[in-house]
């Protein structure tokens, strides 16, 4: 097994389908096995390969802000309502589920949002003021009545509004708007919690604000920290910007 792995390697394959291959063939081997076809337990020895951590994919601030000023959104309701959405993801910090399946009796919406998270959590936040006039004037001109009963965002049925609606919406703009590819809805999530990093925020406010449940889901943001002052003190020292490509190049590391 472990020369079929080195092989699989050899062939270019990277760490995460190494392990997923891996997992593939347990469950083949632990079916077997309880059939009795089949000695599995030598598997057991077998170490699935370390993955890299991925890193969060922020916006720029500059993008995010083009993404919610788009002129082209005040022509339709449904195109207003995608920026009240986007607005509550960057505003907000909110998963695109979380705001999709907000209900109407938040109305009118005043500084502070309950949201019911993952694993039953529920957490306070803050709602912007730009975030509470965004979603005022998608309430203005959405053509459905919205009562307390009703889901808040409605597709063009009357239904609740579906997330693929919501990345599509995204697609759209990335394409008019020049957006990086990480322009996805929960892009502006990353966005929101790495900007409020940037300008001070500090990991337990943030954790709570994510609705994490614990903190080392919050650490990874610190990698992107660490990675920008590296970026700057190589760009600005008078030592550091004559050191080799190679290792102004470097990635940082999170403590």
């Amino acid at each position: 097994m472990r020369a079929f792995l080195a092989r699989r390697r050899r062939d270019g394959l990277g760490s995460r389908s190494l392990a997923r291959s891996l997992c593939g063939i347990r469950s083949l081997c632990g079916f077997l096995h309880q059939g009795g076809r089949l000695d599995a337990t030598a598997l057991d020895a077998i170490r699935a390969p370390r993955t890299p951590r991925l890193l969060p994919k922020p916006l720029s601030e500059k993008d995010a802000r083009a993404l919610l000023d788009d002129p082209h959104a005040a022509r339709e309701w449904d195109a207003i309502r995608d920026i009240a959405v986007f607005s509550l993801l960057y505003g907000c910090g909110l998963r695109i589920s979380e705001a999709l399946n907000l209900n109407a009796d938040i109305l009118p919406l005043g500084e502070r949002l309950l949201i019911h998270g993952k694993g039953g959590r529920q957490r306070l936040l803050p709602v912007l003021p730009a975030v509470r006039a965004a979603v005022e004037r998608y309430v203005r001109v959405c053509p459905f009545a919205l009562t307390a009963d009703t889901p808040l965002f409605r597709g063009k049925r009357g239904g609740r509004l579906g997330a693929r609606s919501i990345q599509a919406r995204m697609t759209q703009a990335r394409a008019g708007l020049q957006l990086p590819q990480n322009a996805t809805p929960h892009g502006l999530r990353h966005s929101f919690a790495t900007h409020l990093l940037n300008a001070g925020g500090d990991l337990r406010t943030i954790q709570e604000l994510l609705g994490h449940a614990s903190l080392s889901s919050t650490q990874g943001y610190t990698a992107l920290e660490t990675e920008r002052l590296l970026q700057v003190y190589d760009e600005s020292h008078p030592r550091a910007c004559r050191r080799p490509p190679s290792q102004q190049a470097r990635k940082a590391t999170p403590c």
